[in-house]
């Protein structure tokens, strides 16, 4: 992924959920494109290592906790004087067909998903306006458009994701700031724990017949984060293979 070319020099990146996968490799590729990088996630060991890899700050954080939240926020503006791009990447599984799904693992799934985006882009928006630019990508999923089999915290969180991607994109807009959604189709941890029988079945569905590489989310998300995307908003971009036609 080294031609991509989006200069992103001085400008800073939070990226969520990152010390592995997709949020990694976002971080990767915006350090390689000239960014103050900000990983955040809550696995602090796994984070640290990520951060020295590709020479990016590691701050570990729940984002379903709000202090955490505004602490990452205060500290990237504290350390480079703005915030440009937020990233909410983080999130969790807790499958099971919903008859069984405990409050539990409800909540913890919508909590991470949809409370983590809701409260990082809150705490950003007070420094888009005072900058008068920002650019919000959220990462959403196919289940979010189209349900999917024991995942119905899932589903709705990814779900609730895009309308919370529209709204904030109408509210933001006269700030200078869009608000953009890719729905990734990756090789991930996540992916790597889905039985092989049904693995197969997803990959056959696919068009492209395979999972993408993570660095391969990396173009969609450059562009909507980048100076050129300005007049794009609201938007939910599949980066998936096909499997959403």
């Amino acid at each position: 992924m080294g031609n991509l070319t989006y200069d992103f020099t001085g400008r800073t990146v939070i990226v969520t959920g990152a010390a592995r996968g997709i949020g990694l490799e976002l971080g990767r590729f915006f350090r390689n494109s000239g960014a103050h990088v900000y990983l955040v996630d809550r696995d602090g060991d796994e984070l640290a290592a990520a951060a020295k890899e590709i020479d990016a700050h590691a701050l570990t954080a729940d984002v379903a906790n709000t202090a955490d939240v505004e602490q990452v926020v205060a500290t990237a503006v504290a350390e480079t004087g703005r915030v440009d791009v937020l990233v909410n990447n983080a999130g969790i599984l807790r499958d099971a067909v919903l008859w069984k799904l405990t409050d539990d693992d409800w909540d913890a799934v919508v909590t991470v998903h949809a409370d983590g985006t809701f409260r990082f882009t809150r705490a950003c928006v007070p420094h888009f306006r005072t900058q008068g630019h920002g650019r919000v990508i959220n990462v959403t999923s196919y289940s979010g458009l189209h349900g999917n089999v024991g995942q119905a915290n899932y589903a709705t969180a990814k779900a609730g994701i895009i309308g919370f991607t529209k709204t904030a994109a109408k509210e933001l807009a006269r700030f200078g700031v869009t608000v953009n959604a890719i729905s990734p189709n990756a090789e991930t941890r996540m992916v790597a724990s889905i039985p092989d029988d049904k693995r197969a079945e997803l990959t056959a569905a696919i068009p492209l017949g395979r999972f993408g590489d993570p660095a391969e989310m990396c173009a969609a998300v450059g562009f909507l984060a980048s100076q050129e995307a300005g007049y794009v908003t609201g938007v939910v971009l599949p980066v998936d293979g096909g499997i959403s036609i």
